[in-house]
């Protein structure tokens, strides 16, 4: 069971560690500081979901309609491609006053963007339901696989909050809008980078 555990954790955070749409986002807001809590629930439970249903053996689904990851892609690139055009808007236009005082959009827009980055990415089914529960089948015993599946989704919780929490001690260094502006143009490119990736396949 252990070496179950320890055999999903460093999967996960193997594949959670690029830095990707959604770990953009967590930093974002984690830099901030604000929504933190619920924004690294919601993607830590997102993947737990995921996760289980990857063990679960959900990834069959995916194997009966071929068609599903294309039209997942186009949907997901189309998102990223306007999130990145709102991300380079407001580095053109913003003072962030509301970033350097802790405020942010309210909590019900940032959870829309997160759901929108994570639902609607490929490579998070590729990672989670196909990749993840793949991996799951070297663990036959309902208890391995119980085993793996924690580790797996302990990882997730484990990133997420180091990632939203930890961002404060950067904090120091976003106290001027031109480093905000800077890192609104490096989340711009990040997101259209991914749309191009989702799509060029």
């Amino acid at each position: 069971m252990i070496t179950a555990g320890l055999t999903g954790f460093s999967t996960s955070i193997s594949l959670i560690l690029a830095i990707g749409a959604q770990n953009t986002l967590v930093l974002r807001q984690g830099l901030a500081r604000a929504h933190v809590l619920p924004v690294v629930l919601f993607c830590a439970i997102s993947d737990a979901v995921l996760i289980a249903l990857g063990v679960a053996g959900f990834s069959a689904i995916v194997d009966q309609y071929p068609s599903l990851p294309k039209i997942m892609a186009w949907g997901g690139a189309i998102f990223l491609f306007v999130y990145g055009a709102m991300r380079l808007y407001a580095a053109a236009t913003s003072d962030y006053a509301n970033e350097m005082a802790g405020r942010s959009l309210p909590l019900r827009q940032v959870l829309f963007t997160l759901a929108g980055v994570t639902w609607l990415n490929p490579h998070v089914y590729l990672d989670t339901l196909a990749l993840i529960g793949a991996i799951s089948t070297k663990f036959p015993a309902m208890d391995e696989k119980l085993s793996f599946a924690f580790g797996a989704v302990s990882a997730s919780f484990v990133f997420f909050f180091a990632l939203g929490f930890g961002a404060k001690y950067l904090a120091p260094f976003m106290r001027s809008p031109r480093t905000w502006r800077v890192l609104d143009v490096g989340i711009a490119i990040v997101m259209f980078a991914i749309a191009i990736l989702l799509i060029a396949k």
